[in-house]
């Protein structure tokens, strides 16, 4: 039960609905005991006795025990209900407020469908038994424990007769768990792999298409597929053997009642009545039990449920920190000082001893290889990581006095690959500064370029957008990102990339408003193209982590430099394009 401890402060604050839900379960257990006391009272007093003047009131006192028991049924059900899902309300709430706050660390290696899986079957899971499950286990508590205690008025000899199965139940129970619980710890871990497949597929389709990779992908999902299915059968066959087991062991328990009890009867020590309501207290206890399988089924899946929820929220919060400065805008001094970081698993330094110095609205360029730790710098600088040896300076001061949420919101970032939400394209763009108005959102609009392609939209600025951005083009959802940045108005501003996406035309359009809005703002250019670099005021030249030049456009190439070899590649394919066009 550790698991349900652990996750006791989501229910506790509803358990009035779960202790109401367990006292209309004792009301409607108890009037289940009367079925057999009526039923023997209607033998004995009434048919063997030849009494029909008792009938109307059997018949009266039978139909209120039935309408009695149906309103503590439905009340129980009810309760039981409301205090499953309240307490998943808080869970689910949870859940998704501790994923906004993990750090990037986690999201590396972080599955998506893995993370939809525990939102939505795990947590169902483990509301199905917060809401029937623990109910269920009392109810067989009490079910069993009148039903014995009414056979013992009845008989003594009978209620012992009853007991036989319990040792050998317990046995079959208990080992029916030690081989279920981890079966559906591995079902649920293989749904979850195969959900991330399906989610993957579908956010790829477009590259699945364009490669005709239909069969690879069908038979990737087919590997998850038959996975799931087999761990699933595996659990099925557990549950085909507990059962007739379980069966087998009642009615075995039921032929000896019905034996000894005939034998009763017949000399003299027991009524028929007696004997026939003994037998259905019998059946009201073996079933129960027989029932227990269903009940360590719930649990399991609960259990494994609640297993893989908590493994999400004892991951550490890093994206929580509070600061202590008051922070209300940078004036975007950025100093690095012998910096070195390395990712989680990885076996080399992504940065290694860098050290520079970015004024307030100075530009600083940063071009190197795919790898060599461009996008690291711009993320150690927004706190998206910490740096694991050397110091970071914002202002003059370390990253870390100030509050990740002051920090970030005068970091503006336009990454290489733009992500738009599944709304209007002014909620798109306001995204960064939700109060932001609707000239500041069209004003950042213009400066992106972005005013005109909107304007020629049905609906313009209130056009919803598609998943991801669909039906936009890739210019286009550049352009909005950039638009979002813009109207966050950062001290300092980070473009990734920021122009990969578009034409030179585009490019040219987007680099002449960058010009006026990076004014009195530090900005950081990672590029490819040495063309969106060369007014930066300083280049960082990149390999492997470490700064291999440093210098002004012109500084780097009077110097038989990388960053030379790297203009010369660029503007000679550039002239040999021309030459081919002209």
């Amino acid at each position: 039960m550790n698991t349900f401890k652990r996750l006791r402060h989501f229910y506790l604050p509803d358990r009035k609905l779960f202790f109401a839900s367990i006292v209309f379960l004792i009301m409607m257990t108890s009037l289940t005991m009367a079925y057999p006391i009526v039923l023997q009272y209607a033998i004995d007093e009434v048919v063997i006795a030849s009494n029909a003047s008792l009938l109307p009131y059997l018949a009266v006192g039978f139909v209120l025990l039935t309408v009695l028991k149906a309103i503590a049924t439905y009340l129980h059900q009810y309760c039981g209900d409301m205090f499953g899902i309240r307490s998943v309300y808080r869970l689910r709430q949870s859940l998704y407020e501790k994923l906004q706050y993990l750090p990037f660390r986690f999201y590396d290696n972080a599955k998506t469908g893995d993370l939809m899986s525990r939102l939505t079957a795990d947590v169902e899971a483990f509301r199905f038994f917060l809401s029937f499950g623990f109910a269920q286990v009392m109810n067989l508590f009490l079910i069993v424990v009148l039903s014995f205690t009414v056979m013992m008025v009845y008989s003594y000899q009978l209620a012992l007769v009853s007991l036989i199965s319990m040792p050998f139940l317990a046995v079959v129970v208990y080992r029916f768990d030690k081989k279920v619980h981890p079966g559906f710890k591995r079902i649920r871990e293989s749904f979850a792999d195969m959900t991330t497949k399906v989610q993957e597929n579908v956010s790829g389709m477009s590259t699945v298409k364009s490669l005709s990779q239909e069969g690879m992908e069908k038979d990737r999902f087919s590997r998850r597929n038959d996975d799931y299915k087999e761990k699933s059968l595996y659990n099925a066959g557990l549950w085909a053997v507990f059962f007739p087991v379980m069966e087998l062991i009642g009615n075995i328990c039921v032929v000896l009642l019905l034996g000894f009890g005939g034998y009763l009867v017949m000399t003299g020590q027991l009524q028929i009545g007696q004997l026939a309501a003994s037998f259905s207290l019998m059946w009201y206890i073996v079933s129960p039990l027989m029932n227990l399988g269903f009940i360590i089924n719930t649990f399991s899946q609960s259990k494994a449920a609640g297993e893989r929820l908590l493994e999400v929220l004892d991951e550490e919060e890093t994206d929580i920190r509070k600061g202590e400065l008051f922070l209300d805008r940078l004036k975007g001094d950025v100093e690095f000082e012998h910096v070195s970081h390395i990712y989680q698993g990885e076996a080399s330094n992504a940065l290694q001893d860098i050290s520079f110095h970015a004024p307030p609205g100075s530009t600083i360029g940063l071009i190197g290889a795919a790898g060599s730790g461009k996008t690291t710098i711009t993320q150690l600088t927004a706190g998206f990581y910490h740096a694991a040896e050397g110091d970071i300076f914002l202002d003059g001061q370390p990253i870390s006095r100030y509050s990740l949420a002051d920090l970030r919101s005068n970091i503006g970032f336009v990454l290489q690959e733009s992500f738009l939400f599944s709304s209007t394209i002014r909620d798109n763009i306001a995204y960064g500064r939700p109060d932001a108005s609707m000239d500041d959102v069209v004003e950042a609009a213009k400066r992106a370029q972005a005013h005109t392609f909107i304007m020629d939209l049905e609906h313009g600025y209130e056009t919803v957008l598609g998943e991801r951005g669909m039906g936009l083009s890739g210019g286009q959802k550049q352009r909005l990102a950039i638009a979002r940045a813009i109207v966050m108005d950062p001290a300092v501003l980070v473009l990734d990339d920021a122009t990969s996406a578009v034409d030179m035309e585009t490019e040219q359009r987007i680099q002449a408003a960058f010009g006026e809005v990076m004014k009195g703002r530090t900005t950081f250019i990672i590029a490819h193209r040495i063309s969106s670099l060369k007014h930066a005021d300083q280049i960082l030249v990149l390999e492997k982590g470490s700064i291999v030049e440093q210098g002004t456009h012109e500084e780097l190439l009077d110097h038989a430099s990388m960053y030379r070899r790297i203009h010369d590649i660029q503007f000679r394919d550039q002239y040999q394009v021309m030459q081919r066009q002209g």
